[in-house]
């Protein structure tokens, strides 16, 4: 079964559903030339997008797993994520039909540790 041509939940992929993923190069917010860091900023900027990561960081987990963990959010917005996600090479799916980072996807959760250090020291280090 090809994954590609399908959503995130396996139902066939809509032409035109939602926006494009953001793409170094092309013109994305904040930036008409696509800056790589404006880029990554735009993906990462769209809602639930960083909960989704953030919900990879232990291994594969399933739509249904994914969607519970992310507070029960809007199946259409978590399809969505995972479709941009999955364009941009950081989500891939897992052999047994789950979601997983990649390579590119842990190096962007690596990247993102200083910001979790100096969110826990901005609330004190309460917050997990």
């Amino acid at each position: 079964m090809c994954y590609e041509n399908r959503s995130a939940a396996g139902w066939p992929a809509q032409a035109g559903y939602g926006m494009a993923a953001p793409r170094p190069g092309r013109r994305v917010r904040g930036s008409r030339t696509g800056r790589p860091i404006m880029a990554a900023l735009d993906l990462l900027g769209r809602r639930w997008a960083l909960r989704v990561l953030w919900e990879l960081r232990r291994g594969p987990v399933n739509f249904r797993g994914l969607r519970e963990r992310c507070d029960a959010m809007s199946p259409s917005v978590l399809n969505q994520r995972l479709v941009e996600l999955r364009a941009t090479g950081i989500v891939e799916r897992h052999l047994d039909g789950g979601y997983r980072l990649t390579a590119s996807g842990a190096s962007l959760l690596h990247a993102l540790a200083p910001l979790h250090d100096w969110a826990r020291r901005w609330t004190g280090g309460g917050a997990v």
